[in-house]
C-alpha cells in the first residue's frame, strides 16, 4: 500500500517518452513547425495584442560607460512591462547587437543592473556574476534588462519574487506564467526595434540565470528573431529538476512532459547558437541530467546541419552564472564580437 501520491507520479514521469521528439532521420523543418505550434499551445499563447503605449520615464547620461533609458510599454491589455536599455558610450560601431538579460528568481531587475537595493543583494550579484547588463555594455553591446512578471516592481517584494498567485491565475485561464513572460520578451523586441536606431535588430540575443535561464530557453524556442541564447542553471531534464524537487510554480506547464523534455526545446532553437551553462554542483538542476539533455540537443543541431552551434559549458561550483566561461563561447559561436 502506498499513501504518498508522489510515488505514482514519479513512476509516470520516469516512464513517459516525449511524443514530439523527432525520429532519427526525420524532416527537421517539418518537426520544428509542428513542435513550435504545440509549444505555443502548451504555454497558452498567443495573448491579445494591444497598442504598446511606449513611454520613456527617464534617460541617465551620468555614468561614464553607458547611457541608460528606462521605459515602459504595454504587452497586452492592462499589462505594462519595465525595461532598462543600456547603450555603451564607447560603442565600436553605430549599430549594436542587443542582448536581452533576465535576472533569476530574485528581488528584481536591479540585480541584472548590478545595483544592490535590499540586504543580501550585493552578495547575490557579486557571488554569481549576476550583473548581466553591466557585463554586456562592458563588452560593447547593448543590454536590455527586463523586469519579469512576479519579480520586483511587477509583483515582487523586498523578500523576493511573488509568482504563486499570478501563476495559478494564469492556469485557471488556460495560460501559464512562463508563457506570459515569453510574450513580454517578444513584445519588447517589437517595441525597441523601431524606437532605438542604435540597435542592430538582426543580432538579438537573450541570456539569464535560473528563472531567467528558463525564460531564455522558452523565449528563444518560440521567437526566431532571437539569434542566440545563453541560458544558465536552468537546462535539465524535467523529472530530476522540477519533477522530483520543489520549485516555484512559475516553472510548470500543464502536460509539457507528454510532448517535450528540455533537449527537445533546444531543437526549436537550432540552428541558432545555443550556449547552455550549468554548475557542476547545482543540486536543483542536476548536472548528469543536464548532460543527457545536452546529448538530445546535439542530435537536433546535427539534424539542423549546425553541430558547431551548440555547446555545453560547465562551471566548477553551484547555481550561478559563470561569466568567464560563458561569454568566450558566446563570442565564438555567434561571431558578433569580431563583427563589432
Amino acid at each position: 500500500m502506498s499513501l504518498n501520491p508522489q510515488v505514482r507520479m514519479l513512476h509516470l514521469m520516469k516512464d513517459v517518452r516525449p511524443s514530439l521528439r523527432m525520429a532519427p532521420g526525420g524532416d527537421f523543418a517539418a518537426w520544428q513547425e509542428k513542435a513550435r505550434r504545440r509549444l505555443n499551445e502548451r504555454l497558452g499563447l498567443p495573448l491579445e495584442r494591444t497598442e504598446p503605449n511606449f513611454r520613456v520615464e527617464w534617460t541617465n547620461d551620468e555614468n561614464p560607460d553607458y547611457t541608460e533609458t528606462r521605459f515602459l510599454f504595454a504587452s497586452e491589455p492592462e499589462v505594462d512591462v519595465i525595461g532598462h536599455l543600456l547603450l555603451p558610450k564607447k560603442a565600436p560601431r553605430e549599430k549594436l547587437p542587443l542582448v536581452i538579460c533576465l535576472q533569476g528568481h530574485s528581488k528584481g531587475v536591479h540585480i541584472s543592473l548590478g545595483r544592490p537595493v535590499y540586504p543580501g543583494d550585493e552578495e547575490t550579484i557579486n557571488g554569481g556574476d549576476r550583473d548581466f547588463a553591466r557585463q554586456i555594455v562592458a563588452r560593447g553591446q547593448a543590454a536590455l534588462a527586463l523586469e519579469q512578471r512576479g519579480f520586483g516592481e511587477r509583483g515582487g517584494t523586498e523578500k523576493g519574487p511573488a509568482c504563486y498567485q499570478p501563476a495559478v491565475q494564469a492556469l485557471l485561464m488556460g495560460r501559464t506564467l512562463i508563457g506570459q513572460r515569453c510574450w513580454d520578451i517578444s513584445r519588447a523586441i517589437d517595441v525597441v526595434g523601431g524606437r532605438f536606431p542604435q540597435l542592430d535588430m538582426t543580432r538579438v540575443a537573450i541570456m539569464g540565470n535560473s528563472g531567467g535561464g528558463t525564460a531564455t530557453i522558452y523565449a528563444a524556442a518560440l521567437d526566431e528573431r532571437i539569434g542566440a541564447a545563453m541560458p544558465s542553471c536552468a537546462f535539465c531534464g524535467y523529472l530530476p529538476s522540477i519533477g522530483a524537487q520543489y520549485h516555484c510554480l512559475c516553472n510548470y506547464i500543464p502536460g509539457i512532459m507528454n510532448d517535450f523534455d528540455m533537449g527537445d526545446l533546444a531543437g526549436l532553437i537550432a540552428p541558432r547558437p545555443l550556449i547552455v551553462v550549468n554548475g557542476r554542483d547545482d543540486g536543483i538542476f542536476p548536472l548528469d541530467s543536464a548532460k543527457e539533455q545536452a546529448d538530445v540537443a546535439r542530435m537536433y543541431y546535427a539534424a539542423a546541419g549546425a553541430p558547431d552551434k551548440f555547446e555545453h559549458v560547465v562551471g566548477p561550483a553551484g547555481h550561478r552564472f559563470y561569466a568567464a566561461l560563458g561569454w568566450p563561447v558566446f563570442d565564438r559561436l555567434t561571431g558578433w564580437k569580431e563583427a563589432l
